[in-house]
């Protein structure tokens, strides 16, 4: 990608684990390493632990996401796990195939037809953390009328969760499920993504959860967006013969070039930014994290 109209961010992901014991080993499956895109291009990936690792190395998962695989051998009690990254962005016109286009047609039960159907089929269905539950289902019927183009639809759900949810960090869990979070009407990005996931699956729909990162500062005159200290996440609709509408429920619209996609998946269960296995006698720890998404020039 060269430099004509891109936005290009050094993003920085440290991670940090303390225990109240000495950890002989620890293993982790971390997703940093954004992907490449149309629209996007990883100009430099670097990943490194603190201590230092014995073995390291990467993966493509089944839906084309790098994962890094570590290995920690030297005694610790406290891990750092960080990832540098340098990336270019340029937004991504809607196609135009995807404006007449129905959402009751952008099912994939129905459009049996379509090659990529088979692919979107498993974001149509339940997954470990979106169940599709009634409260998720009537929300997004409110919205999903009859013979409603699917853009108009989705962006409509979005602009509604946005402005009756409140974004509230620490009121929710990366266990929290589905039907809490349309009771209480808050969260984090991450609950207002399986939620939108949940109300259009429950209709059909092929919705996927996408992780990633959202440029920290404003451009000159801009606001801040939420999210933007931490990895964020978002969601992705498919459209048949248009790809997928990418959109942003926390921040109410469909995403662009301030938004760096690193994996995708059923739901946040299937891309957390780390996770892994220690073996030690600690019987408590804590976890830190600070992202930065800086522009670059």
């Amino acid at each position: 990608m060269n430099g004509s109209g891109a936005r290009r961010y050094r993003i920085t992901h440290h991670t940090t684990y303390d225990y109240d014991d000495e950890v002989t080993d620890s293993y982790g499956l971390v997703f940093s390493r954004p992907r490449e895109l149309p629209g996007q291009h990883v100009r430099e990936h670097t990943l490194w632990t603190d201590p230092g690792h014995a073995d390291l190395g990467e993966h493509r998962d089944s839906e084309g996401n790098v994962a890094t695989y570590f290995h920690v051998t030297e005694p610790h009690r406290r891990l750092t796990v960080s990832a540098v990254s340098l990336v270019d962005c340029v937004a991504q016109p809607l196609p135009e195939e995807a404006t007449g286009l129905s959402w009751e047609d952008a099912r994939p039960e129905v459009r049996r037809d379509r090659p990529d159907a088979a692919l979107a089929w498993e974001y149509a269905v339940a997954s470990p953390l979106v169940e599709l539950v009634d409260d998720a289902a009537r929300y997004a019927a409110t919205s999903l009328t009859p013979g409603r183009p699917l853009v108009e639809a989705v962006l409509e759900v979005v602009a509604r969760m946005h402005r009756e949810f409140e974004y509230r960090p620490g009121s929710t869990t990366v266990t929290t499920r589905v039907r809490e979070v349309y009771r209480a009407r808050r969260g984090v990005c991450q609950d207002f993504a399986h939620a939108l996931i949940a109300g259009l699956r429950a209709h059909g729909l092929a919705a996927r959860y996408v992780s990633g990162y959202l440029e920290t500062d404003p451009p000159p005159g801009g606001e801040r967006l939420v999210g933007a200290d931490a990895t964020h996440a978002w969601v992705q609709v498919w459209m048949p013969g248009a790809g997928w509408l990418s959109v942003d429920p926390t921040n109410d619209g469909t995403t662009g070039d301030r938004h760096v996609t690193v994996a995708w998946g059923r739901d946040y269960a299937d891309v957390p930014p780390v996770k892994g296995v220690i073996f030690t006698e600690a019987e408590t720890s804590s976890m830190t994290v600070t992202v930065d998404v800086a522009p670059v020039g």
